[in-house]
C-alpha cells in the first residue's frame, strides 16, 4: 500500500512540475518573442496580408457577376435621384 501512495505522490509531482516548467516554458517563450526584433512578427503580418488578398482575390472572382450587379444597380440608383 506504501508503495502504491508513493507512486501517485511521485507521479503527482511530475505533473504538477510539468505544468509549472510547460508554463514558465511558455512565458519565457512568449516574452522573447514579443521583445525579440528578429522579423518573426513581421513575417506572421506578412502571412495574414498575403491570406486576406488571396481570400479577397478568390471571392471577387466567385462573386464577381452579383458584385456588378448591385453596383450597377447602386448607382443607377444615385444617378436617378440627382436627376
Amino acid at each position: 500500500m506504501q508503495n502504491k501512495t508513493t507512486a501517485i505522490q511521485i507521479t503527482e509531482g511530475r505533473r504538477e512540475n510539468s505544468m509549472k516548467k510547460r508554463m514558465a516554458n511558455a512565458l519565457l517563450k512568449a516574452r522573447s518573442i514579443l521583445t525579440s526584433k528578429s522579423g518573426d512578427q513581421m513575417t506572421g503580418w506578412l502571412i495574414v496580408v498575403l491570406i486576406v488578398v488571396v481570400v479577397g482575390a478568390v471571392f471577387m472572382t466567385l462573386y464577381q457577376d452579383s458584385i456588378s450587379t448591385i453596383w450597377n444597380s447602386i448607382v443607377t440608383k444615385i444617378t436617378s435621384l440627382l436627376n
